[in-house]
């Protein structure tokens, strides 16, 4: 409905919660790969030419489309008042080429991904940590298998371990690809192609007749299987809310160290059951297509870009050229389609090397992810040879880790909470992005902890139950680390979670590829007890990083090419939401 004074536009209000953007102040791709704010191209008081006639259907009735275009709607609804028609302020703008509408989400759009149902959030929350689980189940569950595989196809030592390296490798590889893809042309197009070609190259995985064929392609599936690592966390920021984002997060988090987990447990007890090792890649095939079946079926677009650029493209289309839209996130944008691509692609690696947070962060939690596949050969050496258990019982040793997850998801109720008391108290109701870094605190002080318990306890002499416990604080803690970094990523990149979370992707798929290479030989070397502490002193010494953000992350921010941008545009809407109501008690911390 018009209102007989131009509304308030502050961008994405409702798409990014407590990220809201300012149109103007949406970032403007740049040839390196970084963005400029772009200046404010239209005057919101302008906008008394903009049109009722370009609201959907469903955004005026709250129900879905109808058969009618939204044009042809108002237009016979207007037909005696074409004054009334050109009155409303429905979009900022003038519908001339040189000033075209602006296109944006109205507070009750039922077409914001922030306004859908929560049941249909969830569900689509739950698929994306599917996804993300059985990727990296892939990633180790062929562990549980190597000895037999290694007989079989006659492989060296080395040569046997590359199937999993390789395949983290895979994974460093695809975010490179898919992230910046997903910021061009959509979650949902690049997922279901990505995924659906994982799911085909688990075949030749299962039939591989020698070592070449079973490297080339389990490297290749890791490369397709990184979509949902790379654009999962860019998803569950397009669905939900700052305040509601908490326990999504930490569900989607959860995946890419309970795969890993649960992975040599299966495998091992299939070699036992006699079903033989290519039975782990036939399991991956029947649950990945089960999967990409889902994702085509239930797996709707979920990026904003996107879906105003659909819509701005189909109010074009319906005018019959008499007047011009064009997305929100498009003012100023003028690039080829070739330059968009050229600009993402080399965005992921623009923030790992220029973005101090992206890079830190990503060494933090490399390193975890290096010492937790490193567990892959350090376990079978300490349970299986030092114990003398078979690959299934080996398999059990993990329990510990998985617990720790488990414990570690079941707080996160309590970090959303938190952030929630947090971002009331504050101006505006907004709460920093640094607050997310609290549960990071904790689980930074419990991985060390973890890692040193299970090194010197590794010894035969101690009870069995006695490493496998020390698995609880490490797991806990690996898991408190990275779900807290990715809430940070999500806000403070917003639209650019996708590249930022890619960016660490990369990194710690590469350790966590490299680690295993050389952990049998360090053991050898140095002995378990030493191994072991090597990766808790890594731990130990990224422990600080989130204590440091949380209290200068503000400040690395407003010296960030790229964050500095997100955090001007939030200072402006704190003080744009402060202006429009009391003075709240309490200061900020934006």
């Amino acid at each position: 409905m018009a209102s007989s004074s131009p509304r308030r536009i502050i961008g994405d209000d409702e798409r990014l919660g407590a990220d809201a953007v300012h149109p103007s102040q949406v970032p403007s791709s740049r040839s390196d790969g970084v963005s400029n704010d772009v200046p404010a191209s239209r005057d919101v008081k302008k906008s008394s030419k903009s049109l009722e006639t370009v609201r959907p259907q469903s955004e005026k009735s709250g129900h879905g489309p109808t058969d009618s275009s939204a044009l042809d709607q108002t237009r016979r609804h207007n037909t005696n008042d074409e004054e009334d028609v050109l009155g409303s302020d429905r979009y900022p703008g003038e519908g001339t080429r040189e000033n075209p509408f602006v296109v944006d989400w109205d507070k009750e759009d039922h077409e914001n991904p922030y306004n859908w149902p929560k049941r249909r959030r969830w569900l689509l929350t739950a698929q994306i940590a599917l996804g993300t689980l059985c990727v990296t189940f892939g990633s180790s569950s062929y562990a549980g298998a190597l000895t037999r595989a290694r007989r079989e196809l006659d492989m060296t030592v080395v040569i046997s371990i590359l199937p999993i390296s390789l395949y983290v490798v895979g994974f460093g590889v695809g975010p490179l690809i898919f992230a910046p893809l997903s910021e061009i042309y959509g979650r949902r197009i690049i997922f279901l192609l990505s995924f659906t070609t994982f799911f085909l190259f688990q075949i030749p995985c299962a039939l591989a007749p020698n070592a070449t064929v079973l490297i080339v392609f389990r490297f290749l599936a890791g490369v397709c299987g990184a979509s949902p690592l790379a654009n999962g966390g860019g998803t569950i920021a397009d669905i939900w809310p700052a305040t509601e984002r908490g326990i999504a997060t930490s569900l989607y988090s959860s995946g890419p160290w309970f795969g890993p987990i649960v992975g040599p447990l299966v495998g091992g007890f299939l070699i036992e059951s006699g079903l033989g090792w290519r039975w782990v890649f036939w399991i991956m095939c029947i649950v990945t297509g089960a999967l990409s079946i889902l994702g085509l079926l239930f797996m709707p677009e979920t990026y904003a870009p996107v879906l105003l650029r659909r819509r701005a493209a189909q109010l074009n289309k319906e005018s019959g050229g008499t007047l011009y839209f064009i997305s929100r996130y498009d003012v100023g944008k003028n690039e080829t389609a070739l330059q968009k691509l050229s600009i993402n692609m080399r965005r992921p690696f623009v923030f790992l090397f220029t973005e101090p947070i992206v890079t830190l962060l990503s060494i933090y939690v490399a390193l975890l992810y290096g010492a937790l596949y490193a567990t892959f050969i350090a376990f079978p050496i300490v349970f299986q040879g030092g114990r003398g258990w078979t690959p299934g019982m080996g398999g059990l040793a993990f329990l510990g880790i998985g617990l720790g997850v488990v414990l570690g998801n079941s707080m996160a109720g309590w970090n959303n909470a938190l952030y929630i008391r947090i971002a009331n108290a504050q101006p505006g109701g907004k709460a920093s992005p640094e607050v997310r870094l609290i549960p990071g605190m904790i689980g930074g002080v419990l991985v060390p902890i973890g890692l040193f318990w299970f090194a010197w306890t590794s010894d035969p002499s101690f009870h069995y139950l006695i490493p496998i416990a020390a698995g609880v604080p490490f797991g806990m803690g690996m898991l408190l680390v990275f779900s807290a970094v990715v809430a940070y990523l999500m806000d403070t990149y917003q639209t650019y979670t996708a590249s930022a979370i890619g960016a660490s992707v990369v990194l710690r798929s590469l350790l966590g590829a490299f680690f295993p290479l050389f952990t049998a030989g360090l053991f050898k070397k140095i002995g378990n007890q030493w191994g072991a502490s090597l990766f808790a002193f890594l731990a130990m010494l990224c422990m600080p990083l989130p204590f440091l953000f949380y209290y200068f992350g503000q400040r690395v921010r407003m010296n960030s090419k790229v964050a500095r941008q997100f955090a001007i545009a939030r200072m402006q809407e704190v003080q744009a939401l402060q202006s429009q109501q009391a003075p709240p008690r309490g200061s900020a911390n934006v």
